[in-house]
């Protein structure tokens, strides 16, 4: 597809482009590109004109190579998604003036012919655009717009005209900025783009820093951060301290205090402290740019919602066509039929609701949340059973050494926890930091030990003055590592009774002793739920793979009547589809909460599958919801901004359907002119979509 340079400066430039593509998708598209600061995009002339830095040859290259991908190429319009191309051709800001100086100018040309070319001149675009959609799409509220302003042209009323034509070209202006407003709200998360890294590197068994662009670090690099400097990667911290402002991915203004073992986030910025990194997830498979993902299909994904209100705009195009008819054949006034014609519901119907849905899913990303889409939005404000998987959800998910217990006369309890501690304090899973944790609190003393070497889903294993350690759980130490159980079977079956996760800890060929841990309920834990059945939520429902009698406390402690014990991990999928035909026949929707590995299956099944913020990749990846901050009462926030939202979107389709219809019976009834019109139609169409646009507060308690 070509693309030609029309015109440039130091910092911007100017485009022509042919053939058919989705404004939208395009602006997209180009604003995503590393050396772009800022695009706009002109449907009807087929102009784009950047802000940008660097080299222009590079970016014209590159936008060449957008234009000739598919992605962008316009869809095929049905009639329910002609208002996404009449967004493509909304005036630009010269139309605007074109109008206001028509409707400036013609009131002093004593010429008829003189004011009949500079209104037509300046309602031409409008005259044109209505004439093409009545052939592509039939009658639409666009063909009814001309209409009116033709008919104040036959009867010679330029300030009708012109009038008319300023209006609804300012309106629609300010409808293009709303709604381009509402976009870069979302696409404001996706900001932030690559830069330079320091990463460690070993040569001649010396340690040197080298920097490299953020796109090449590759996945076990050690990536230094200083203070100022943004972290590029996802990973862990395996040395230093530092505060780290998290605001961009958590909503978080609060500096977070990080150290060794804690995870970082991409997109986070290191304010004060350096800190290396072990980078777990680099380029397309950090949490920046998996957010980045999320934000093409929010843009153009339509709610249910959307599509009704469509709909019905759609179907009171005839009524107002034919009121205008019926006016005229009564009075024979074409002057009122122009006033009628003009009293649509299009505008105001068809772009508030995507802009107050857009509007929501940035105020719930400031908030730390990620809803993907408008659907989602309306699913998780329309579901009455949130169902939990408890640990990392209704539980921390931080696991902490509840008691240690010997089997070696020899051993005391706090030498197998230093023991366990020194080995574990290489590996960065919960329970390894558990048990480091704990063995710091009691005054560490460090055994020096071998290489470790970790065995995924088993353990770790060891040597300490020639003498093998293994660590993790009974099979891997029994079957794996034939370490005898039967000389403490008793014991250990008294020891697990209350269903605490163990951690075995085998020495020189024999048990030497084990570790218990727990998982504490999260402190805000009934206020979440609290604030759930405030917001109109009938039921909570528990599963987890506790022991029943375990679960039974939890569940009493937090107020859940119906919960699930014992469960396998292929068993909360089916579960939970029990869970949703029962709901189903009583037209009830059902959330899903988790955040594990197993949880994907029940995330992607349920009406709303919300992930939690420590939760696997695949899990986020699976739910319609993702939480970047680690706080249960987030899915209480989720719930309320999408309450606020649909009710926000009610409100103005009830305020767009009364105000219009006043409108359209006082121009029927001759009332207004079309100049009123004009101004009431547009005024209201503004407001609500100004209102649309504003951001949604979640109101805490205290």
């Amino acid at each position: 597809m070509p693309i030609k340079l029309l015109h440039k400066t130091k910092s911007r430039a100017r485009f022509g482009y042919e053939g058919s593509v989705d404004p939208l998708l395009l602006r997209v598209a180009i604003d995503s590109l590393p050396n772009v600061i800022d695009v706009r995009i002109n449907g009807i002339i087929k102009s784009i004109i950047i802000s940008y830095e660097g080299s222009l040859d590079q970016i014209q290259n590159q936008i060449s190579d957008i234009l000739k991908s598919n992605e962008i190429k316009s869809q095929s319009k049905s009639k329910k998604d002609s208002y996404i191309a009449l967004r493509s051709e909304i005036p630009s800001s010269s139309e605007v003036v074109r109008a206001a100086s028509a409707l400036a100018i013609a009131p002093f040309l004593r010429s008829p012919v003189l004011s009949l070319s500079f209104s037509l001149l300046a309602s031409f675009p409008l005259l044109k655009s209505g004439l093409k959609e009545t052939f592509s799409e039939g009658i639409t509220s666009r063909s009814l717009e001309a209409a009116a302003v033709a008919i104040s042209l036959y009867l010679k009323d330029y300030k009708a005209a012109n009038s008319t034509n300023f209006m609804l070209t300012l309106g629609e202006y300010i409808e293009e900025l709303t709604m381009y407003k509402s976009d870069d709200l979302i696409k404001e998360l996706a900001k932030q783009k690559g830069g330079m890294a320091w990463v460690e590197s070993i040569t001649d068994s010396k340690v040197t820093l080298r920097q490299i662009p953020s796109d090449d670090i590759q996945i076990g690099d050690i990536v230094v951060v200083g203070a100022g400097d943004t972290i590029y990667i996802d990973g862990h911290i395996i040395d230093g301290e530092a505060l780290i402002n998290q605001i961009s991915m958590t909503g978080e203004a609060t500096p977070a205090s990080k150290s060794r073992g804690d995870r970082v986030l991409s997109g986070t910025i290191v304010q004060e402290g350096k800190i290396k990194i072990w980078a777990e997830a680099v380029g397309d498979h950090t949490a920046t740019n998996r957010i980045k993902s999320y934000i093409q299909s929010t843009l153009d994904e339509r709610s249910n919602q959307e599509l009704t209100a469509s709909k019905m705009a759609d179907s009171l195009v005839p009524i107002t066509l034919s009121l205008a008819g019926l006016s005229y054949a009564m009075t024979g006034e074409l002057v009122r039929a122009a006033s009628v014609l003009q009293a649509d519901y299009s505008c105001a119907l068809k772009l508030t609701t995507p802009v107050a849905f857009k509007s929501a899913i940035s105020s719930a990303a400031k908030e730390g949340i990620i809803v993907k889409g408008a659907k989602s939005l309306e699913s998780l404000q329309l579901s009455e059973i949130f169902v939990f998987d408890k640990t990392g959800t209704l539980t921390n998910g931080d696991l902490e050494v509840l008691k240690v217990h010997s089997f070696h006369q020899d051993w005391d309890a706090n030498q197998v926890l230093n023991l366990a501690a020194s080995i574990e304090e290489h590996y960065f899973h919960p329970v390894a930091q558990a048990v480091v944790r704990a063995a710091k609190e009691n005054n560490f003393d460090h055994f020096h030990h071998d290489e470790v070497t970790f065995i995924v889903a088993h353990g770790v294993k060891s040597e300490v003055g020639k003498k093998s350690v293994v660590i993790g759980s009974r099979h891997f130490l029994e079957d794996d590592e034939c370490i005898s159980f039967q000389e403490h079977s008793e014991e250990i079956d008294e020891i697990l009774k209350n269903g605490d996760t163990p951690l075995f800890i085998g020495f020189d060929g024999k048990l030497l002793g084990v570790i218990l841990l727990k998982d504490t309920i999260r402190p805000n834990s009934k206020e979440a739920l609290k604030r759930l059945k405030k917001s109109g939520v009938k039921e909570f429902i528990m599963l987890t793979g506790d022991s029943k009698s375990k679960a039974k406390a939890i569940a009493k402690e937090l107020g859940i009547t119906n919960y699930y014990a014992e469960l396998l991990p292929t068993d909360k999928a089916k579960i939970l589809d029990e869970i949703m035909l029962k709901a189903a026949k009583h037209g009830q929707k059902v959330a899903f909460v988790g955040d594990g590995i197993n949880d994907a299956p029940a995330l992607v099944r349920a009406d709303i599958g919300i992930g939690m913020h420590k939760g696997a990749d695949i899990a986020k990846a699976s739910a319609d919801v993702v939480l970047l901050r680690d706080d249960i009462e987030a899915v209480a926030d989720a719930r309320e901004l999408a309450i606020s939202c649909l009710s926000k979107v009610n409100n103005s389709f009830k305020v767009t359907v009364g105000v219009n219809s006043l409108i359209l019976i006082l121009a029927s009834l001759g009332k207004l002119s079309p100049i009123q019109t004009a101004i009431a139609h547009n005024g209201t169409t503004i407001a609500l979509l100004l209102n649309a646009l504003r951001r949604i507060r979640i109101k805490r308690d205290g």
